[in-house]
Parts: C-alpha cells; sequence; structure tokens
C-alpha cells in the first residue's frame, strides 16, 4: 500500500538528463531537459513552450553508458512558464525498443 506521502501509482525518479525532442511532424529537434520520469510520464524542462495536445518524440541519453537511451513518444497535459523556462509535463504513449527507433528520431 502506497504511504500519505506518495499517492502516485508509479513514483517518479528525478533524473536531470539531457534530452530532445520534436514535435511529431516538424523538422525542428529541441534540446532540453528531463527532470523526472515515472512509467505513465515524464517531465521535461524546456525554453519552448508546448500547448496541451502536442504530441511529441522524445530521446533521453543518460550520461553513463551502462544505461541506454529512452525513446518514447509522450502527449503534452500541461505546461507551465517557470522563469524564463517551462516546466512541460507529458504522458507517455509509447515506449520504443531500440530497434525500432527511426534514424530520424526524435
Amino acid at each position: 500500500m502506497l504511504d500519505y506521502a506518495e499517492k502516485r501509482d508509479f513514483p517518479r525518479m528525478c533524473i536531470d538528463c539531457a534530452t530532445r525532442f520534436r514535435v511529431a511532424g516538424d523538422a525542428q529537434v529541441v534540446s532540453c531537459v528531463a527532470k523526472d520520469l515515472s512509467s505513465s510520464g515524464l517531465m521535461l524542462r524546456s525554453g519552448q513552450e508546448l500547448p496541451a495536445g502536442t504530441q511529441i518524440n522524445v530521446e533521453i541519453r543518460p550520461g553513463k553508458n551502462i544505461t541506454p537511451p529512452l525513446y518514447a513518444e509522450a502527449e503534452v497535459v500541461r505546461c507551465d512558464q517557470e522563469g524564463e523556462d517551462f516546466a512541460v509535463a507529458c504522458v507517455i504513449l509509447r515506449m520504443l525498443p531500440e530497434e525500432e527507433v527511426p534514424l530520424d528520431f526524435p
């Protein structure tokens, strides 16, 4: 049973990792930072505002080679301005195994 302090089904892990994303259908790849991750969502810190409902392709490359990259298709559920940046909350729609990642991903 989950204790009172943690009400999520899947707790978030703080990761603070370099990340890239591309809005589905766009050519521009945007660099940002993944702040936390759970089995069903992630929080990005980006200089770009993204409206709720925007679908993005995300690539998270951890700093150590022992951990493989994470490739996911996600949808923005919330975007809040925090100073000069934006906190972009996303739900993960699909995780991609490395053999299914297109060459132009994210």
